[in-house]
């Protein structure tokens, strides 16, 4: 084992250091008593360029020894079977690979604990989903383990292993101390307008990449947004999200938190694509900047009247089709007006206001995509750089992105991380979607499934 001088013999190895220090030739200002294990130049590069291992992964003493007796490089790709064997040799799959240190929140059918990784010694999110001998694993748990061990970027919270055993399937989530609910709350509903462009970019950003790979998250809220305290926000809860599947495109209409909820799904339309997502970041960008939710209604009449009466009682010519329904002829609804967005969005300028605007149309062919945001004139101010970033680099790696201090800041946002992540008051939500929206979150690193 390599430790530094006066650390215990089984430390583990931080193989990054590894790589840096082998590679240029130099040693680690040991003692030549501290040198236990020679030959492994070759072999430590090897094992992290082949098993695509995060850079501070720390070998554990056992795989050490296990590797000085298998220096020589091998010839050929690892199998899939290999490959899980050599993870779970590192600590991969396994609980006792991570400590729990506290409770974060519990519901229907998952417990989450903030943790720490044995393997990094970075702070981890345990997602704990209980498994009925009967039922098995919740389709929620089923469907976010197969899209998120997919998903690397850099606005999208990264799942870092999958434990599972009789009783529970966990989660482990890279650890974000708060979320955009709680960043509001905490600089008293009043952010700096920059600062709201910037969280709206890396939200875009995120769902973009999401939407190229024909995934749709289904349940975007501020609950749903985790910010670190770098200011970096990721999209996160995946439980209802779906692989948009072809030929078929018939999905639920229980999908959505009901504030963010588009017209077309309250109205009961399952045969949706990407705009869903769209009309929700709308509603998250009208309460960044107002500080308050755009449409909270408690019942599906009373989102759908709440839409109507701010942006108008959907006629033929702004919504064809819509007076051939049935169910939006049932409600009865008043002819409102649509008023100008600007009497409730003062603050946003007028590029943001038309972005607003474009996110929130009836027509769903008509409101505007993901990566058509990103080029909105709206994001002018944040330089042509931003657009060249690789998906996994941070937006703020660019010196010129930087967050504002907010006018109706309070407190240090991330002074209480611990507080920022008990249990939330969230607006009415589906059954089937109570545990835990927003509660995962973590430390950026590669997903090494």
């Amino acid at each position: 084992t390599f430790g530094s001088k006066g650390s215990s013999s089984n430390h583990y190895t931080t193989l990054s250091k590894c790589k840096c220090n082998v590679a240029a030739g130099v040693g680690f200002n040991l003692e030549p008593s501290d040198l236990k294990i020679t030959r492994l130049n070759t072999t430590l590069p090897d094992v992290s360029k082949r098993m695509s291992l995060p850079m501070d992964i720390r070998l554990p003493p056992e795989l050490l020894k296990k590797l000085q007796t298998e220096c020589s490089p091998p010839s050929k790709p690892l199998s899939r079977m290999s490959r899980r064997a050599s993870l779970s040799d590192i600590g991969f799959g396994k609980l006792e690979t991570y400590v729990k240190l506290g409770k974060l929140g519990e519901g229907t059918y998952a417990t989450v604990f903030k943790g720490r990784s044995k393997l990094t010694e970075n702070l981890v999110a345990l997602k704990e989903i209980r498994l009925e001998h009967e039922e098995g694993a919740p389709c929620t748990a089923i469907r976010e383990v197969s899209l998120l061990k997919n998903l690397k970027h850099a606005n999208i919270v990264t799942l870092h292993d999958i434990i599972h055993t009789d009783r529970s399937l966990t989660l482990v989530f890279e650890y974000l101390d708060s979320d955009l609910k709680h960043y509001l709350d905490n600089c008293g509903n009043l952010m700096s307008m920059h600062n709201v462009k910037i969280f709206m970019f890396q939200l875009l950003r995120g769902l973009s990449y999401c939407h190229k790979r024909k995934i749709l998250h289904r349940d975007l809220k501020p609950q749903n947004l985790l910010i670190n305290d770098k200011g970096e926000l990721k999209l996160a809860d995946f439980g209802l999200a779906r692989a948009k599947s072809v030929p078929t495109k018939t999905y639920s209409n229980e999908v959505v938190t009901l504030w963010y909820r588009p017209p077309d799904v309250l109205l009961g339309s399952t045969e949706y694509s990407t705009p869903i997502d769209m009309w929700g970041v709308g509603c998250i960008l009208f309460e960044m900047a107002t500080g308050r939710p755009m449409f909270p209604g408690s019942t599906v009449k009373e989102e759908l009247h709440l839409i109507f009466r701010l942006m108008g009682t959907p006629t033929e010519e702004t919504w064809p089709g819509i007076t051939t329904s049935e169910e939006f002829r049932s409600y009865l609804f008043p002819q409102y007006r649509a008023q100008p967005l600007i009497n409730h969005v003062p603050r946003l300028d007028t590029e943001g206001l038309d972005l607003l605007s474009s996110l929130l149309l009836y027509e769903t062919r008509e409101r505007i995509s993901a990566e058509a945001s990103l080029r909105h004139p709206y994001f002018k101010s944040l330089g042509e750089q931003i657009h060249t970033l690789p998906d996994t680099s941070s937006v703020f790696s660019l010196r010129e992105v930087q967050l504002q201090k907010d006018p109706g800041h309070r407190a240090s946002v991330f002074q209480q991380a611990g507080r920022a992540l008990q249990p939330l008051n969230f607006p009415p939500a589906l059954e089937h979607n109570e545990y835990l929206p927003g509660i995962i979150s973590g430390r950026t690193g590669e997903n090494v499934l």
